[in-house]
């Protein structure tokens, strides 16, 4: 068999020297190229052409079957459409519950929650270090509270929900949870996703709380937990979305969420969990930026590289532990200020891609996020793209319609080989949670990010409206989303009333609870729930976790 590939690939070769000297020369000479060299958005250059040559020995394989290039799904969207899933959140609970009602109304067929900045630290809308910021980048929450009017006419038994939400999440896990036994919702049936990925908090967004061990101890505290009480439940999105945002390349987006979703696992692996019973409720968060076959070629590498080391690695045997499911979000990054208009192209290449790539939920940037939070206009037209995609292009009728292609067949295996090869290096750090510790993840995207800057900065890098086809006078003004001061006096007369009719020796009990759980390395979720079955509140918790884990200060890398 290698005598034979080697022979095909000499053959091929052969055919592709003779189209260079016979027809491209000629072509060249006539008109040159526009450029010595092509790169795409991660800088990677790009050949002239891609022939069988640069596939022999490459399997493509069958969607449905290991190592899942092609798709988790035998049908691909023939059986079920991906879940359009917009990021929705913003300004009070009673703001976002109608804004939720209304894209539900319009063919939205999953929530997803984007909580404000306090919410994101740990803080309630009465600490000095909330002011400015209540309501501005997310729905504010400080108590369950306000996690009732948040879900309010919406039932958690039938609608599955994504909370985006990290240092803080088990705290919002168990309100989600609480709400649902209020609703008295099936925690058999109950489904839905927490992000809850930390270690990205520390490569990538910077919203931590506690320091790095701790904060993983808590992870799996909601690992355990789910596991035996929420079966149906995905207790993490390990996110590269925010890696990308950062300035990471494709293939370390890539590579550093998969083996954060490794390390996830071993950890879990240490609890003592069974990896075929938790490890197919760990679901992936990707972005989808604007080079559109990088793009779909990193969701079929993801798959095989996920799919192959928790089967050489962990030796898992049930196949939903191999397969990868994730959600693409749209690259908020290459969004631009100046022709925001110019953003629902971008949006909509971008989710292109990610269908092709087998995504299993979708959310679409909306064309003002440039400049604020979504309006209800924008809002639709970003679901509206999802919605032409799926019934009105054809990409739907086949399963991965572009597997085969010379050009994403090579895409594809190199970064498989890529990623492997970023995963030898941080194991020689000792793992994920290690290499963090030592700076690697941060320097090797700091220093992507700088090189891509520079290339914009030198025209190599076009941005349309931005240094390529710039217009003096803008021919649209867009209005945008404006959250002022008055949401923080509704949210602090909320959370003053819940302070005033609570039963406060309960609440000083449960957090004491919490405290000795901490203290006993004990699993903390049923301590928080109780915290917030007594309207505790998200900082009161996460004080009386910090009290006992301390608080994480990023060294100089």
């Amino acid at each position: 068999m290698a005598t034979e590939i080697k022979e095909a690939r000499t053959t091929a070769e052969a055919k592709k020297r003779r189209w260079e000297h016979e027809t491209l020369a000629k072509a060249i000479e006539r008109t040159p190229e526009r450029k010595s060299s092509f790169e795409g958005v991660s800088l990677v250059p790009v050949e002239r052409l891609y022939t069988e040559a640069d596939t022999e020995g490459i399997e493509v394989g069958f969607p449905g079957e290991y190592p899942y290039k092609r798709g988790i799904h035998p049908t691909g969207y023939r059986g079920k459409l991906w879940t359009m899933r917009q990021f929705a959140g913003f300004s009070s609970p009673e703001e976002t519950n109608r804004r939720f009602k209304y894209l539900m109304s319009q063919g939205q067929t999953g929530l997803s929650v984007a909580y404000d900045l306090p919410a994101l630290m740990g803080l309630d809308a009465d600490s000095p270090l909330s002011e400015g910021e209540v309501g501005k980048c997310g729905v504010a929450v400080s108590s369950l509270a306000d996690f009732e009017v948040l879900f309010d006419g919406i039932p958690l038994e039938d609608v599955t929900v994504s909370q985006t939400i990290n240092a803080p999440a088990p705290i919002f896990l168990a309100m989600y949870l609480v709400v649902a036994e209020k609703q008295k919702a099936d925690f058999k049936k109950i489904s839905g996703t927490l992000q809850n990925d930390i270690l990205k908090e520390y490569i990538a967004q910077k919203e931590w709380i506690y320091p790095i061990k701790p904060a993983m101890k808590l992870v799996i505290d909601t690992f355990e937990y789910c596991s035996k009480n929420v079966p149906k439940y995905n207790p993490i999105s390990v996110s590269g979305y925010h890696i990308r945002e950062a300035g990471a390349t494709a293939l370390q987006e890539l590579a550093f969420t998969l083996r954060d979703g490794v390390e996830y696992v071993q950890y879990g692996v240490d609890r003592g969990l069974d990896v075929d019973e938790f490890v197919p409720r760990i679901s992936f968060f990707f972005n989808a930026h604007n080079d559109f076959f990088e793009e779909i070629a990193k969701y079929r590498a993801a798959r095989v590289v996920w799919a192959k080391t928790m089967k050489e690695r962990f030796g898992a045997k049930n196949p939903r532990t191999m397969q990868l499911r994730f959600h693409t979000q749209t690259a908020g990054v290459s969004l631009t200020v100046q022709q925001p208009l110019n953003n629902i192209a971008r949006v909509a290449i971008q989710a292109l891609a990610g269908v092709l790539g087998g995504t299993q939920s979708l959310h679409t940037d909306s064309y003002d996020e440039a400049l604020a939070l979504p309006t209800d206009e924008a809002a639709l037209i970003a679901l509206r793209t999802q919605q032409i995609i799926a019934e009105e292009t054809g990409v739907v009728n086949t399963v991965d319609p572009l597997g085969g292609s010379y050009y994403l067949e090579s895409l594809t295996e190199k970064m498989i080989e890529g990623c492997f090869d970023y995963f030898e290096k941080i194991d020689g750090f000792g793992g994920m949670v290690e290499a963090v510790e030592a700076g690697f993840p941060q320097r090797e995207i700091q220093e992507s990010a700088y090189q891509y800057q520079k290339a914009v900065e030198r025209g190599e890098q076009s941005i349309v409206g931005v240094n390529k086809y710039v217009m003096e006078d803008e021919p649209t003004k867009v209005d945008i989303l404006q959250i002022d001061e008055t949401v923080r006096d509704h949210q602090l007369l909320r959370l003053e009333h819940v302070k005033s009719i609570r039963d406060n020796g309960a609440v000083e009990n449960s957090l004491e609870r919490l405290k000795k759980a901490a203290e006993n390395n004990e699993n903390t979720m049923p301590a928080i729930i109780d915290a917030v079955a007594a309207y505790a509140t998200v900082e009161e918790i996460c004080v009386a976790l910090r009290d006992v884990y301390g608080i994480y200060e990023e060294p100089a890398f």
